[in-house]
């Protein structure tokens, strides 16, 4: 029997960076599509970037068709348009972790709790991770763009359910 695969995509966005942010996710599982996203008052770009695919990650924990310990590594896809997102969970979080989180600069990596969330979250879930331009006509990656925006505008968005 082949497992489905499940994408989703993610974005954070902020107004005034710091300021007024938002995130969004678009899961895509048989074919189906549904949306989650949520704003706060005050975060950066980075923070709601990075709460994208952390609050994607915890919603699909619960989702009732997905058992826990069913979901194999190969079987989630997370597609981001942030670099700091893709290379941090891919590459960098390896070295501040040796480097008692410390980056090339020697300087306290910023946003280290959504990091150790995210890596946590990451090591149960082994999602892959793919990067897609952002505003380059990717419908997905475009919608969470607009979901992610809304919340950051305090503009009301439909989101699609599953």
């Amino acid at each position: 029997m082949q497992k489905d695969t499940i994408t989703i995509y993610t974005d954070g966005a902020a107004k005034g960076n710091p300021g007024r942010a938002g995130f969004g996710a678009v899961f895509i599982i048989d074919k189906k599509v549904f949306e989650i996203g949520g704003g706060v008052n005050h975060a950066t770009n980075n923070q709601m970037e990075l709460t994208a695919p952390i609050e994607a990650l915890k919603y699909l924990k619960k989702l009732p068709v997905i058992p826990a310990g069913v979901v194999l590594a190969g079987d989630i896809e997370i597609i981001s348009d942030s670099k700091y997102v893709i290379l941090g969970i891919t590459e960098w979080i390896f070295n501040w972790q040796k480097n008692n989180w410390r980056n090339a600069n020697k300087k306290p990596v910023l946003n280290r709790e959504l990091w150790e969330e995210l890596y946590k979250l990451t090591e149960e879930l082994k999602p892959k991770w793919t990067y897609v331009k952002g505003h380059n006509e990717d419908r997905y990656n475009d919608r969470a763009d607009l979901i992610a925006t809304s919340f950051a505008e305090g503009v009301g968005v439909e989101l699609k359910n599953k």
